[in-house]
């Protein structure tokens, strides 16, 4: 048994969570993926403003209001996609990734560019419909990338649905290679004018729901892994569209490698918030918090307990000065852990309790 199989095997062995465990990690998994995949494509609202969004429907902050937006289509995305996932019965049709990207987008919009000399050009980018004009990337490296082009994507597309459901069907890869290839040759297609990472990553969920592993985040932190795995194995594999659409396991080694690593590390991250009955542990985006002090667990259960609880009140609870409680309190919201109503001064606490 490999060290992944070993993984899933002990995630297994927790299950039924209770119910507190379920709730807590199902709003975790809303927050962490919903911020992290729309971030990797420029979202600028911030973690907490994520979290108050999705989890309490509030608008806090500034931002582009089609970031918000955005936001809360993703979820509607995430909803929609474990929804189908759950229906096993059924195979996956082009139907249901373009109603997905339509949910997404919500609706057609216009993109302008200005050209050098000052002209403006635009194109739409069409909501739930494959794309109608060509779309490439410029690397890091500063390599012009294509994709495949508008008259050959409705082919790629169709093979790429067959070929899942017979691979599905076949049982010759496990749920994680499966994931990790469909990834890979959507992409190298890219059908959809816009949309196209957020819609990778949440198909890669809805192949791991299909097979009962749990569900995982692509943390923006290391959005420069997942992107140089997938350059890899470009590189391998050369810049023909179509042999990328129709790449093998072997040829996309360097992404598999990369997929394998990323599944490893959200089973540990998920097996460890399963298991943790301490008060004093917390979580935040995908990593257990450590402090220094003894008292700021105090502090965090006291403000969770009581949101309109007084800094007096904090320092009798923790035992610590006010002038402690302040300094401490500073450097929760540096790091986003904490937030403070401007409106009636109660704490929003955007870290999460390990019970």
């Amino acid at each position: 048994m490999d060290k992944l199989q070993a993984l899933y095997s002990s995630w297994l062995s927790l299950q039924p969570l209770s119910e507190r465990k379920q709730y807590l990690l199902s709003q975790r998994f809303s927050v962490d993926y919903n911020f992290n995949s729309n971030h990797i494509e420029g979202n600028t609202l911030t973690y907490g403003q994520t979290e108050l969004l999705l989890l309490f429907g509030k608008v806090v902050g500034e931002g582009d209001l089609k970031d918000f937006v955005d936001m809360k289509a993703s979820q509607v995305g995430v909803k929609m996609m474990t929804e189908e996932a759950h229906l096993k019965e059924q195979p996956l049709t082009q139907n249901f990734i373009r109603q997905l990207h339509k949910t997404i987008i919500r609706e057609d919009y216009s993109v302008f560019r200005q050209l050098p000399g000052g002209l403006t050009t635009s194109y739409t980018v069409h909501a739930g419909q494959y794309k109608t004009r060509p779309n490439s990337v410029i690397t890091r490296y500063g390599d012009r990338f294509e994709y495949a082009s508008p008259e050959e994507t409705p082919a790629l597309m169709t093979s790429l649905v067959d070929w899942y459901n017979e691979a599905e069907s076949s049982g010759r890869y496990t749920p994680v290679e499966l994931a990790a290839l469909f990834h890979y040759k959507y992409i190298r297609i890219h059908p959809f004018e816009d949309g196209n990472g957020r819609i990778a990553r949440l198909m890669v969920n809805y192949i791991l729901a299909r097979h009962d592993w749990p569900m995982i985040v692509v943390r923006s932190r290391n959005k420069q892994q997942y992107l140089e795995a997938l350059h890899r194995s470009d590189v391998e594999i050369g810049p023909t569209p179509s042999d990328g659409a129709n790449a093998t396991l072997k040829q996309i080694r360097h992404f598999l490698k990369y997929f394998k690593s990323l599944v490893e590390t959200e089973l540990k991250y998920n097996i460890a918030f399963a298991s943790e009955t301490s008060p004093n542990v917390w979580w935040y985006d995908g990593q257990k918090v450590t402090f220094r002090s003894a008292s700021t667990p105090k502090l965090l259960n006291a403000m969770h307990s009581d949101p309109a609880i007084t800094i007096e009140a904090l320092s009798a609870n923790a035992g610590i000065s006010v002038g402690a409680v302040n300094k401490q309190l500073r450097q929760l919201m540096q790091k986003g852990y904490i937030q403070r109503n401007e409106s009636d001064h109660t704490w929003r606490i955007l870290a999460t309790s390990s019970i």
